[in-house]
């Protein structure tokens, strides 16, 4: 079986188990099958030692790296990402399980990141200011924080690395990347794809493994800042101990996206949204739709179209091009989606579609992999932990309010503010969303509103700690340190001390 290594100072390491020890490994499974296809190495304190003193030994070389040489790397990464599309989504769907045709967007939606940073030479620009006072003028200047961290989730392996690592080394910081121990071969596959873009040995590293790993990084002192995205909790648990060493911390945590229907909104249109927001990637993406929010009398109508449009949802395996839906991540998550949904007429829920019994388009799904089908759930509330909790799977629960402003109270009042979406055919509802409500990114008549990569993409309240967003240009404040500098040059005039405090007159 393939073990999947690490990727240190430009090249693949080897195992450094000494005779009569066990590597420590975890499975990598196909979620298709539910065969355990590859392993994973599981990094020592040591291994990631040896990423970080790599980077960092290369940070001298790649910070002094002239602008133009730098754009040069990410003009032709962007060019080996188009081209070989193909073959990266299917490493994608090998190991994750989503459709070829969404692992491929991924990978589109990958590149406007890249694209993003192609742009160096303008968003590194600093500003100047002359005659500040007799003789004085004063520019600032961005310069790289160091050694960055870069933490990915499972769910989406080359999106979320390229948020990260691309502005990351465009600023002139080197990078140790610890993807997803479920799905790592993706990251393995973007360090030799910049390598072979140019970019110097060391500047990106990969470290595959567990809690091991991520402690390392966290503690170690030549890291300076630490990007992460996962689950709230662990998050939150980033944030407090990288912030307690003294990092810069961006920790993006976990959502539970609203969609709001009004009255007046096109009902088929909402509902083959709420569809494609909440079934996409089987529910598993941090913008996906999992609570639908119908406005006075929409529910029924909006019901019946979902459930018209769901019938005949083809769920199977990713490499299938008939699939619109894969499966899960591992067995353990699929067990806990369902076990929110075998659970919802406890809490007062009613069942509209119970995705638990493993039926899609009126097939068994394969008992091999991690299926399960799609649920739809009336009559959710506050409180149930159907409501509260994020999912992270192909579910989707209504709840009915009878007004606007009960809307957005019920929106404001959660404790996640990630994405949320609004349908309706009146601007001035719109508009009025737009500043009523608390929540990082806002869709008017959009279900999944993720910027383009020339914004910045980040949620509010539980779903970010840190304050700074990722990608986009708050990525290029978070990876640099401004310098401002102050000059002044002999002149003729004779010098005088002055024990005052400065004066720009």
């Amino acid at each position: 079986m393939t073990v999947i290594r690490h990727f240190i100072d430009g090249a693949l390491t080897e195992s450094t188990a000494q005779p009569g020890e066990t590597e420590r490994t975890g499975p990598v499974y196909n979620p298709a099958t539910g065969e355990a296809h590859r392993s994973v190495a599981f990094a020592s304190v040591a291994e990631v030692e040896q990423a970080i003193a790599a980077a960092k030994a290369a940070l001298p070389a790649w910070r002094a790296t002239s602008l133009i040489k730098r754009a040069d790397v990410f003009f032709r990464l962007r060019q080996i990402l188009a081209e070989r599309t193909p073959e990266l989504a299917a490493i994608v769907t090998s190991e994750h399980g989503k459709v070829l045709s969404d692992a491929a967007g991924e990978v589109s939606r990958g590149i406007e990141n890249v694209e993003f940073a192609a742009g160096l030479v303008h968003l590194l620009k600093g500003e100047r200011a002359e005659q500040v006072a007799r003789g004085v003028d004063v520019h600032s200047v961005k310069q790289p924080v160091g050694v960055v961290a870069c933490i990915t989730p499972f769910n989406f392996p080359v999106m979320v690395p390229l948020w990260m690592v691309a502005s990351a080394i465009a600023c002139g910081n080197t990078v140790v990347l610890k993807p997803s121990e479920k799905d790592p071969s993706a990251a393995i596959w973007l360090a030799k794809a910049f390598q072979e873009a140019g970019l110097p040995d060391g500047v990106l590293n990969v470290v595959n493994g567990d809690k091991v790993a991520v402690d390392t990084l966290l503690d170690s002192p030549d890291v300076k800042a630490v990007s992460f995205v996962g689950s709230t909790p662990i998050a939150k648990s980033i944030y407090e101990r990288a912030s307690a060493n003294g990092k810069r911390v961006q920790a993006l945590g976990g959502a539970k996206n609203h969609m709001v229907v009004m009255p007046d909104a096109d009902i088929d249109g909402a509902a083959a949204a709420a569809v494609s927001a909440a079934y996409g990637s089987a529910g598993e993406r941090c913008m996906a739709v999992s609570v639908l929010v119908a406005v006075g009398e929409v529910a029924d109508p909006l019901i019946a179209s979902i459930t018209e449009k769901v019938q005949n949802l083809r769920i199977g395996d990713g490499t299938d091009a008939a699939s619109e839906m894969g499966p899960l991540i591992t067995r353990e998550h699929r067990d806990r989606v369902e076990s929110y949904v075998t659970g919802a007429a406890g809490e007062g829920a009613t069942v509209l579609i119970d995705g638990t019994k493993r039926i899609a388009a009126g097939e068994r799904l394969d008992e091999n992999g991690f299926f399960t089908g799609i649920s739809l759930i009336d009559g959710v509330k506050p409180g149930m932990k159907l409501y509260e909790d994020e999912i992270f799977g192909p579910v989707l629960g209504v709840v009915r309010v009878d007004s606007y402003a009960e809307a957005v109270e019920l929106i404001n009042a959660h404790q996640f503010g990630n994405g949320v979406a609004i349908f309706t055919r009146d601007g001035g509802t719109a508009r009025q969303f737009e500043f009523d409500i608390e929540v990082g990114m806002v869709g008017v008549n959009v279900p999944i509103p993720v910027p383009v990569g020339a914004f910045s993409f980040g949620g509010w309240k539980a779903s970010l700690f840190g304050d700074s967003h990722i990608y986009g240009p708050e990525s290029i404040h978070f990876y640099t340190r401004s310098k401002v500098v102050t000059t002044r040059w002999p002149d003729n005039t004779p010098a005088q001390v002055d024990l005052g405090f400065p004066s720009n007159h």
